[in-house]
């Protein structure tokens, strides 16, 4: 099972940015006072208690509480900023990404596997 974990500061963000040139990663912009960020991450986390394709790194950003990461990311990637959002890239840049009710297990599976 492979799980998040939890971006913090820009500084992670930028490694993670820089090693997406070996590793694709995922990342989930969540918000913690919405219900439809709260499914969101529900449906993320089913994806991953599955078989996630493990050549990808996962990430979670909350984003009341970490706003200046939630912007580097959007500002980085060209990407308008949503909550919740999915935003998959390598080499650093977007590959995909959706947000709102379109954050699902299904939608995440048929993309990353």
């Amino acid at each position: 099972m492979s799980t998040w974990k939890e971006l913090t500061t820009v500084e992670e963000w930028q490694d993670i940015l820089e090693r997406s040139s070996d590793k694709p990663a995922v990342v989930l912009k969540h918000s913690t006072t919405c219900p439809v960020s709260a499914s969101a991450l529900d449906e993320y986390e089913q994806y991953l208690s599955g078989k996630p394709n493990g050549e990808v790194d996962y990430y979670l950003v909350k984003v009341i509480e970490s706003r200046p990461v939630s912007n580097q990311i959007a500002e980085d990637l060209g990407i308008k900023h949503a909550s919740p959002q999915i935003l998959y890239f390598k080499d650093k840049e977007s590959v995909w990404n959706t947000s709102h009710w379109s954050v699902t297990n299904k939608h995440i599976t048929a993309v990353l596997d």
